[in-house]
């Protein structure tokens, strides 16, 4: 004869527990339900972003006129220069290899505010030329003598110009701008350290140069050019952690120093920018690097490799148009860019205004 069955006595507190931990269960969403949220945003937070681009192609910043001072045109920045003071406005126009490729929206806005974020985040490693920020275009700095070269420091093995690191390595070339490098080694892999890689700023083309040729061809003295690199390492390795805590790996970059009236090198120019440095995404860099994939890029590099795919940047001497989808893409990874690494989110600039009278109009009072 088979044993009666037991009555069952859970104790309330085991039954208040179990059934919280059925309603937990039901109401808490799981990782991949978290997972396919979070993408979806992001998702619907780049179409937002590439749809406002498309909207504001015809009201790019192309040119300004600040009516005052002595104006000099760069690539990308205007800069106007009264008595010790310098005005520099971050336009819309893109370049790279030498020369104008297209205009991307809310670009110089970008690049502005971008660069005066990482001004403020080292401040206490190197002093700046930063003097104000009255527009979002627009940057007041000290006038410097500006050192005649750029400090170009990387992480990895990469690039796709003429002066980048790989074309260089795949060559066959294993000494750059007197950093050796072993043999071995693949396109995007991590570097054992950081290196400097200068270049000569020069009218037409940059050209790489050691650290031991800039004091030998006259460049810069040896006490000037030790205390540029120490602040280019150092401003660079405190840049990588501070992308990294954002979801971001700063691969490489360039910074400018000059030295002002009272004798103070300071960094000048711009920092950081996703013109000045390429930024991969993290969190797919392991997996597409395994399977010889390019990373996730968040910079121009991949508007380079669209033209480089297309014609010889270098000689052609048209180049093909870049299509509007391009240029809002760009627009939009530079814009996702900022809010990535500042924590903010992107005002963007009111549509119908006269721009020039409203860097003037900001202007007032600041010089």
């Amino acid at each position: 004869m088979s044993a009666p069955a037991r009555a069952s006595h859970a104790s309330p507190q085991r039954v208040f527990s179990n059934a919280a931990s059925k309603f937990r269960a039901r109401q808490t969403p799981s990782k991949s339900a978290r997972a396919r949220r979070v993408r979806a945003k992001a998702t619907h937070d780049d179409a937002l972003r590439k749809s406002q681009a498309l909207e504001a192609l015809d009201a790019c910043v192309t040119a300004s006129d600040l009516g005052t001072g002595t104006k000099y045109e760069g690539k990308v920045r205007d800069t106007y220069v009264t008595g010790d003071t310098m005005i520099a406005v971050t336009t819309d126009r893109q370049s790279a290899f030498d020369r104008h490729l297209a205009y991307i929206p809310f670009k110089g806005a970008v690049l502005n505010q971008t660069s005066q974020w990482w001004f403020k985040q080292t401040e206490h490693i190197v002093p700046n030329a930063v003097v104000a920020t009255p527009d979002p275009n627009v940057t007041v700095m000290r006038r410097c003598e500006v050192f005649p070269i750029e400090f170009v420091v990387r992480g990895y093995l990469t690039g796709s110009t003429s002066t980048s690191l790989w074309t260089h390595y795949k060559t066959g070339g294993r000494n750059y701008c007197g950093n050796a490098l072993d043999d071995g080694m693949v396109k995007n892999q991590k570097l054992p350290a950081n290196i400097v890689t200068p270049t000569t700023k020069e009218k037409e083309h940059d050209r790489p140069i050691s650290l031991e040729d800039i004091v030998k061809e006259g460049w810069m003295k040896q006490d000037d050019l030790d205390y540029c690199v120490a602040k280019t390492l150092e401003v660079f390795a405190y840049a990588q952690e501070v992308a990294a805590t954002r979801g971001l790996i700063l691969v490489d970059t360039k910074y400018e120093f000059g030295r002002d009236a009272d004798g103070t090198i300071r960094l000048i120019d711009e920092i950081n920018t996703p013109d000045s440095s390429r930024y991969w995404l993290s969190n797919s860099y392991v997996e597409r690097h395994a399977a010889g994939m390019e990373p996730d890029m968040i910079d121009k590099e991949f508007l380079r490799l669209w033209f480089a795919e297309r014609c010889d940047p270098y000689k052609d001497e048209t180049l093909p148009e870049a299509p509007a989808d391009l240029v809002a893409e760009l627009s939009s990874r530079y814009v996702k860019l900022y809010e990535m690494i500042t924590g903010e989110t992107f005002d963007v600039p009111p549509a119908g205004v006269d721009v020039n009278k409203r860097m003037r109009d900001a202007l007032k009072g600041v010089i």
